[in-house]
């Protein structure tokens, strides 16, 4: 159902149709809506048995207007070049609607990292760092972790470049071990980031957190808090889901049970208390606050019609459509979209970003209240936009960033 969905696709279609309404200069619109460089590598790495294996990895600067690139790496089977460029614009709204002097950028590696080892693991990373090496530092693009990518992942990274340059470059990604240079709060930011724009939603539409029933869709790091900071804010999570399916139960479920469940056995499904669910009857379910925390295109025109919720926060990047926008804005659903609502993973980023560059380390309070004032501001700026220009939060947050990015584009001109 969703595989015929290009996302690169999708993401143009977004800008388009925001820079239609904003009335956006002609010779503007096409620089924005095209990256600024795309880098695709094919190299070689020894696998366990002895053999060589080439992989294929991109890295995708889309705008670097308003600072240096930022944006996650992905391991993944179906990793596309157009997978990349969608994520690498994504980025650079993102940064913008949240204020921080970033652009965008996003990489990937085509490869299946379930069925590699940690040694492989560690020699495609370090292989890959170097081969995108000349598109990455401090000053020009600093990736982070993203899907099946983590903390390590960064440590080998970091390591390497390290090593290129002679001297620690700790600054050249985020989500990095504490250890190493870390930040406090970067491990929960996307879901605590959520969670300050949802209870700000939910006054604008009238619920109550506490007690309001919450559907997440993907259990991996950010569903999985997402569900946690539902429950501490006394809301009532009724199903949950990762890759191999899902459970639900109307009495809602012991998230912490869950966890154990998930991290013991590979799979929420495993999890007693609960009936087994698919992931698209999931999406359907009747709640108040739906958490689509998966992969893009979730939300489409096939679905969108029986989705049963108040609420969307898009913890995922680019789960809905713009046909899905469509029918959802009419029905009254309040989508959050994802370049505001999981834009907390690359606030703490830049966080940590200039806590490296300053060796001088926050406590996680501060890190926590720091993130709260940018995604509370974010929330209020987009929302104005809605209120003044009578469009969807999606089309306000493309407006408010694309305009940033314009600006900052306009004012620094074209070289030579």
């Amino acid at each position: 159902m969703t595989s015929k969905i290009n996302p690169w696709e999708v993401a143009q279609k977004q800008f388009d149709e925001a820079a239609e309404v904003m009335g956006l200069d002609p010779n503007l619109r096409q620089v924005l809506r095209e990256p600024k460089r795309e880098l695709t590598v094919h190299f070689p790495v020894k696998m366990d048995d002895g053999t060589i294996k080439v992989f294929t990895g991109h890295r995708v600067q889309h705008n670097l207007a308003r600072g240096p690139a930022k944006g996650g790496i992905r391991y993944a089977p179906d990793v596309t070049l157009d997978e990349v460029k969608a994520l690498a614009m994504w980025m650079t709204w993102k940064t913008a609607v949240v204020g921080i002097p970033y652009g965008g950028a996003k990489g990937g590696v085509r490869c299946n990292p379930k069925e590699m080892s940690q040694t492989e693991l560690e020699n495609l990373t370090r292989r890959f760092a170097t081969e995108i090496s000349i598109m990455i530092g401090p000053e020009r693009d600093i990736p982070a972790p993203d899907v099946n990518t983590n903390p390590q992942v960064m440590a080998w990274i970091m390591d390497t470049i390290s090593m290129h340059k002679g001297y620690s470059v700790p600054g050249v990604v985020t989500g990095k071990p504490l250890e190493i240079g870390g930040s406090k709060g970067r491990n929960v930011a996307t879901s605590l980031g959520g969670q300050y724009v949802v209870r700000e939603a939910v006054k604008r539409v009238g619920i109550n957190l506490d007690g309001a029933k919450v559907v997440v869709q993907g259990f991996g790091n950010a569903g999985m808090y997402s569900a946690k900071f539902m429950v501490e804010d006394g809301a009532k999570v009724i199903a949950v889901s990762d890759s191999k399916g899902g459970i639900y139960n109307p009495n809602g479920l012991n998230i912490d049970e869950v966890v154990k469940v998930k991290q013991e056995t590979g799979s929420v499904i495993n999890y007693k208390d609960a009936d087994r669910i698919s992931n698209p009857e999931l999406l359907e379910l009747e709640c108040d606050i739906l958490v689509p925390a998966a992969l893009e295109n979730q939300i489409t025109q096939e679905n969108a019609d029986r989705i049963k919720t108040k609420i969307i926060l898009e913890l995922a990047n680019g789960p809905t459509t713009p046909e899905a926008d469509k029918i959802l804005w009419d029905k009254g659903v309040l989508i959050l979209p994802d370049i505001l609502a999981n834009a907390g993973g690359v606030t703490v980023s830049y966080f940590e970003w200039v806590q490296d560059i300053y060796s001088f380390f926050w406590d996680e309070d501060r890190v926590n209240q720091e993130l709260e004032r940018i995604m509370t501001r974010a929330f209020h700026a987009v929302f104005e936009k809605v209120d003044a220009l009578k469009v969807n939060p999606r089309i306000a947050a493309y407006i408010l960033a694309i305009d940033r990015v314009a600006k900052a584009t306009e004012i620094r001109g074209i070289y030579p």
